[in-house]
C-alpha cells in the first residue's frame, strides 16, 4: 500500500495555516500563563526563592497551558487562513481551476486529525511528569517543605500492635518511586523501636524495596541498640502507588493521565461523588484532545461566512473565542449529566464533539455546495 502523496497544494494550505496556528498559541498560551508570570516577582520578592527557581516552575507549569491551547489555536489559525484565501478569492480561483472545494480543504482537516493525537500524547506523556516536577520545585526550593507537603505520608498498623509511618521527600515515575524516604516504627505505647533512612523506595511485584536503606533500632528507653547498613530491604508501607498518586495531585484527577485514574478506579477506594468524578475525567480526557479536529472542521464553513460578512483579524479572533466559549458550555453541561449517570459517562464526554462535528459538517457540506 502507498501512502497520499503530498501535492502542492497540501503544502500550500499547510502553510497558509502555519502562520495563524502559531500566533493563536502564542497568544493564548501567553494569556492563560500571564498569571504565572506575574506570580514569578511576587514569589521572589516574598519568599526570596532563587530566580532560576521561580523561573523553571514557570515552565514545567507550561505543558499544560499548551494542551489547552492547542484546540484554540487550531479554531484560529483555520478561521484566519481560510478569511484571507477567501477574502483573495484563491479558494475560487482554486474551484474554477478543477479542484473541488472538500479537497482544497483536506490538508488543514488532516492537521486537525494529527493536532489531536499530539495533543492526546502531551496530555497523556509530558503534563502528568511536568505537574511532578512543577510539584517538586515549588515545595522544595521554593517554599523550602516537603514536596506534595504531607500527602506522601504514609501510615500504617503493624502486625501485634504499634504503628509505622513513613516520610518521602518527593515521589518520581507516577509514584512507583519515593526519593528521600524515612520510615518510622512505633510500638504499642507510641514509642520509636526502629528508624530507617533510605534513598528511595521502588514499587515492583507488590511490595516496597528500600535503596541504601539505614538501620536504627531502640531499646524501650530510647538508647540506640544497633545501627545497620543494607543495600536493599523489603517492607509494606500500607498503600500502593495509586493510593500516593491520589493525594500528591490533592484528590485532583486532572493532575493524572488516564492510567493513573484507572488503577485509581480500580483500586475500589473511591467514595460515591468521587468515583463519579473520577470517571467523568477519564472519560474526558480522552474526548478534549479531538476538539481540534472538531474546532477545525467548524472554522472552515464559518471562516468564509466571517469574510462574506466583511471580517477581518479581529472579527476572527472574537469568533473563536465565541465557539471556545459555547463548547466548554456545552461540555460543562454534559459533564454533569455524565457524573448524574455514569452508565452514559462515555457518551456524555463525547457529546460536545458530536454535536460541534455535525454542525460543522453540515456547514462545510452547504459551504461546498456554493
Amino acid at each position: 500500500m502507498t501512502l497520499p502523496r503530498i501535492t502542492i497544494l497540501d503544502r500550500y494550505m499547510l502553510s497558509e495555516l502555519a502562520g495563524p496556528f502559531l500566533f493563536g498559541l502564542s497568544a493564548f498560551t501567553l494569556i492563560f500563563a500571564a498569571t504565572q508570570i506575574i506570580n514569578i516577582g511576587r514569589v521572589v520578592s516574598e519568599t526570596h526563592a532563587p530566580l532560576w527557581a521561580a523561573v523553571e516552575a514557570f515552565l514545567w507549569g507550561l505543558p499544560p497551558i499548551i494542551v489547552l491551547a492547542i484546540p484554540m489555536a487550531m479554531l484560529l489559525g483555520t478561521l484566519l487562513a481560510i478569511q484571507r484565501l477567501s477574502g483573495e478569492s484563491e479558494i475560487t480561483a482554486m474551484k474554477a481551476g478543477g479542484v473541488t472545494f472538500l479537497r482544497i480543504m483536506a490538508p488543514l482537516l488532516i492537521a486537525g486529525v494529527v493536532a489531536s493525537f499530539v495533543t492526546l500524547a502531551l496530555q497523556e506523556r509530558v503534563v502528568p511528569f511536568a505537574r511532578e516536577q512543577s510539584n517538586i520545585i515549588e515545595n522544595t526550593i521554593i517554599s523550602k517543605t516537603s514536596a506534595f507537603a504531607t500527602n506522601l505520608n504514609v501510615s500504617a498498623p503493624l502486625p501485634g500492635g504499634g504503628s509505622q509511618t513513613t516520610f518521602a521527600r518527593a515521589c518520581a515515575q507516577n509514584c512507583q518511586a519515593l526519593l528521600g524516604v524515612t520510615l518510622v516504627q512505633y510500638d504499642r505505647a507510641g514509642a520509636p523501636t526502629q528508624i530507617v533512612f533510605a534513598d528511595r523506595a521502588v514499587f515492583a511485584a507488590d511490595e516496597w524495596t528500600l535503596d541504601n536503606a539505614k538501620i536504627y533500632r531502640f531499646q524501650s528507653g530510647g538508647q540506640t541498640v544497633t545501627a545497620a547498613d543494607t543495600p536493599t530491604l523489603q517492607v509494606a508501607l500500607g498503600e500502593k502507588p495509586t493510593d500516593i498518586v491520589k493525594r500528591a495531585a490533592n484528590n485532583n484527577p486532572e493532575d493524572m493521565n488516564r492510567k493513573q485514574i484507572a488503577d485509581i478506579i480500580h483500586s475500589g477506594q473511591l467514595s460515591a461523588n468521587d468515583l463519579k468524578k473520577y470517571t467523568m475525567v477519564y472519560q474526558e480526557k480522552l474526548a478534549r484532545p479531538f476538539a481540534c479536529f472538531v474546532f477545525t472542521l467548524i472554522a472552515v464553513p464559518y471562516g468564509i461566512r466571517a469574510i462574506r460578512g466583511g471580517g477581518g483579524t479581529s472579527l476572527g479572533f472574537g469568533l473563536a473565542v465565541l465557539i471556545v466559549f459555547i463548547y466548554y458550555i456545552v461540555a460543562t453541561f454534559f459533564s454533569y449529566i455524565g457524573e448524574a449517570f455514569l452508565q452514559i459517562a462515555a457518551l456524555a464526554a463525547w457529546m460536545p464533539n458530536i454535536i460541534f462535528t455535525v454542525i460543522g459538517a453540515r456547514r462545510l457540506y452547504r459551504a461546498a455546495q456554493v
